[in-house]
């Protein structure tokens, strides 16, 4: 098999031979001493990552010169993850430079052990980034619209659903509520021979049920109060095309009658008509309920599902496809960043995590609704997990109780103003209104190094 590579640039010849060795069992590795010789190797070898030291020459003792490597690094090869090493008294330039866009820092004296880990964890987020570009560019960026996952659930979904579309059967689509269920609707649209002709979606829960008749079916002019005009209804509009039923669960009983109907004849009434009035439309429905469970009840019509759920596809939770959660997060953070026009450089290491572990009931609505609102709201270059409203360890602000909520508040605003000044307390401390021994006992508080 292949190895990753990855560059080393310190100006150490000892500890390069020595991270050589170390880690040359895993990787193809490769080193450079300076700025220039960082430059050709990234040119020649284009590696996934890259370690750090920010003190090189000319100015070994400063850090200048390394932040002039991390900028070019990511100024022509924006994916790339690179690792900072610094020692524990220089954890503000570390700071900085994840500030910058830096994926990670890493304490000498280096750990091998530990060192390993930080590595692999490096290479896995960016093969995953690597694998979401081929299959964009294999599938083409709007061919599910928009739909995103290179896991094997989400890869056969993709396949039931160019197996649908060829066909003009009915499709009952089930899945928790954000899980994407009108985004196939849509697909199977695309994908048919239909694509030419209207789409029409509807919310069958979203409309009180005195309503729901007439906009579905229409109605002639008379059939009741208000009626002034003879209107078409959805079925109508969407002659030739499809119709999206969704919420199909909360559908009235008289009017899962009227659609049995128009599957078994293809034909529809107007409320107040008389006429019989034959439409060529596919009939797509979702729901987020369970149907079986509702016929027992006797909510919803035995015979009914089994027509329309013909053909059927399940859309699995967002915490059954974790190989999707970091793809899907980086996606709507590069579209809502260019939609807010913001400069912000990605994720930090804690958010990633967060991401990672939280359990995103609300699926993958609610992934991208939390990203949109931290790409609105935040200053900084990467989204933390307090801009994401998670803790560190996945779970939702509003289910922490009041005291951790806080504390988490606390310890990203300082090291937020610790990293906007560059290791200066005395400012850091103005900026956050209060004094230098505050700053003091709260970096103590949340184990933040003075140095």
């Amino acid at each position: 098999m292949r190895k990753h590579k990855l560059l080393v640039v310190d100006d150490d010849e000892d500890l390069r031979t020595q991270m050589k060795w170390a880690l040359i069992g895993d990787y193809d590795v490769f080193l450079a001493e300076d700025r220039s010789s960082a430059a050709a190797a990234m040119n020649r070898e284009q590696p996934l990552v890259v370690t750090l030291d920010l003190g090189l020459p000319p100015e070994p003792a400063g850090v200048e010169e390394g932040f002039a490597v991390l900028d070019e690094i990511l100024g022509e090869y924006p994916d790339t993850k690179v690792i900072i090493i610094t020692g524990r008294g220089e954890k503000e330039y570390a700071l900085r430079a994840v500030e910058k866009g830096a994926y990670d820092y890493f304490y000498k004296p280096i750990q091998t052990d530990e060192f390993k880990v930080v590595l692999q964890r490096a290479f896995h987020v960016s093969e995953l980034e690597q694998e979401q570009k081929s299959l964009h560019r294999k599938l083409g960026s709007d061919h599910f619209e928009e739909m995103i996952g290179i896991s094997q659930i989400m890869q056969d979904v993709f396949s039931d659903i160019r197996k649908m579309a060829t066909t003009d059967e009915p499709v009952l689509i089930t899945g928790e509520s954000g899980t994407g269920k009108e985004l196939v609707a849509r697909a199977l649209h695309r994908l048919s021979l239909r694509q030419s002709r209207k789409f029409i979606p509807i919310n069958c829960g979203a409309i009180p049920e005195n309503l729901i008749e007439s906009e579905l079916f229409g109605h002639e002019k008379g059939a009741f109060t208000g009626a002034h005009i003879q209107r078409k209804g959805k079925f109508e509009m969407a002659h030739g095309g499809t119709l999206f039923l969704d919420e199909i669960g909360e559908l009235p009983l008289a009017l899962q009658v009227k659609l049995l109907r128009f599957l078994q004849d293809g034909v529809v009434e107007r409320v107040g008509g008389r006429e019989a009035i034959s439409v060529d439309a596919r009939i797509i429905t979702a729901t987020n309920r369970d149907l079986k469970e509702a016929m027992k009840t006797g909510g919803f019509r035995e015979d009914l599902y089994f027509r329309l759920g013909v053909i059927s596809v399940a859309l699995p939770p967002l915490r059954e496809r974790k190989e999707d959660v970091l793809l899907l997060a980086r996606v709507f953070l590069e579209r809502y960043t260019q939609a807010n026009k913001k400069k912000i450089k990605g994720f930090t290491q804690q958010a990633l995590d967060a991401i990672e572990q939280y359990n995103w009931p609300g699926n993958v609505r609610e992934l991208e609704n939390r990203i949109k609102r931290a790409v609105i709201m935040t200053d900084e270059k990467k989204i933390t997990p307090a801009d994401l409203e998670i803790s560190a360890g996945g779970v939702p602000r509003e289910r922490l109780g009041l005291r951790e909520a806080r504390d988490l508040l606390e310890k990203e605003m300082v090291v937020k103003a610790i990293a906007r000044n560059e290791g200066n307390l005395t400012k850091a401390s103005t900026e956050l209104g209060v004094s230098r021994p505050t700053l003091y006992d709260l970096m103590e508080k949340f184990g933040i190094p003075r140095e």
